[in-house]
């Protein structure tokens, strides 16, 4: 029998100045997470590190790791220990000079039961991913897990309805997004609270959109750039979203927090029967949306 409920848990944390420091975090919070009842954690994007991309330097290319490897080796043994389905995110090295923004899945064992490498890359100031991640090539197929189908994406996916509705549409049942997003720190109030209240928005919109569960975790804390740039306020605000969109559960901005959430699953399906956006969409009209720009 499908199972009705599901216990969720974010890692919202910051960075702790290295891998080992940061893995040693994750895994204090996988244990409060077990301890807590979840059967499923998300960790942030890039957990192991600072988010490196502030700049563009080669030196930052030693960061990555091969999938498998020392990393998916730890958590994947956490995972089994404790009987968790983890959601991880790593810097991955595929080849010499071909890396990818990879999140990596483990379903209660070592072995990895999926991957997703990011597909939308930005290339905005102090984001400047496109140094480092070659867009990915697994497509928009959600991992087979003992919870359920998991639409797994990656930060700068979460701002397109693309990605999500193709997830929704292989049948994922929960949508997740392991995120590094913040502030310019000289940025004005009121524009703080238009980038963020956007952010929290459009995921929420997804989630309204394809009527299912949806799960954000952020990092948090303010990490300096290399060579004098401004540095990022990451925002934290990680949070799960009900398939109305609903708040099931929200961090706050400024601090590590394990954000712990009860999933209905059932709801999803009695939505869809009262909201059946996937019933009208008109598939014989959409052929546009795989042009740049109408002009």
């Amino acid at each position: 029998m499908k199972r009705q409920t599901l216990r969720v848990a974010l890692l919202q944390e910051t960075d702790r100045g290295s891998v080992t420091a940061n893995l040693d975090a994750i895994e204090a919070g996988l244990r409060e997470a077990a301890a807590a009842g979840a059967d499923l954690v998300l960790l942030q994007e890039l957990h192991n590190g600072p988010y490196f991309c502030q700049h563009e330097s080669v030196d930052e290319f030693d960061r990555a790791e091969s999938i498998p490897g020392p990393s998916t080796e730890r958590i994947g043994a956490l995972a089994e220990e404790l009987k968790l389905v983890v959601v991880a995110s790593l810097f991955e090295r595929r080849a010499a000079g071909l890396y990818h923004n990879t999140a990596v899945v483990f379903d209660r064992a070592r072995a990895i039961a999926g991957r997703y490498r990011k597909m939308h890359i930005p290339d905005d100031p102090a984001f400047y991913e496109k140094f480092y991640f070659t867009p990915g090539d697994l497509g928009f197929d959600p991992i087979q897990t003992s919870v359920g189908k998991l639409g797994v994406l990656v930060c700068w996916d979460q701002w397109y309805p693309e990605a999500a509705r193709l997830m929704a549409l292989a049948g994922a049942d929960l949508l997740l997004y392991p995120t590094a997003i913040g502030w310019d720190p000289q940025d004005e109030g009121a524009e703080k609270q238009r980038q963020r209240d956007a952010w929290i928005t459009v995921q929420r919109g997804h989630a309204v959109a394809n009527g299912i569960p949806l799960l954000a975790c952020n990092r948090t804390g303010f990490e300096p750039a290399p060579e004098g740039g401004r540095g990022i306020q990451f925002w934290g605000t990680s949070f799960v979203a009900g398939p109305q969109g609903e708040f099931l559960a929200q961090a706050g901005t400024d601090q590590r927090e394990l954000l712990i959430a009860e999933i209905d699953l059932k709801r999803s399906e009695n939505v869809r029967r009262i909201w059946p956006f996937l019933r009208d969409r008109r598939i014989d009209a959409y052929g546009d949306l795989i042009r740049r720009f109408r002009d």
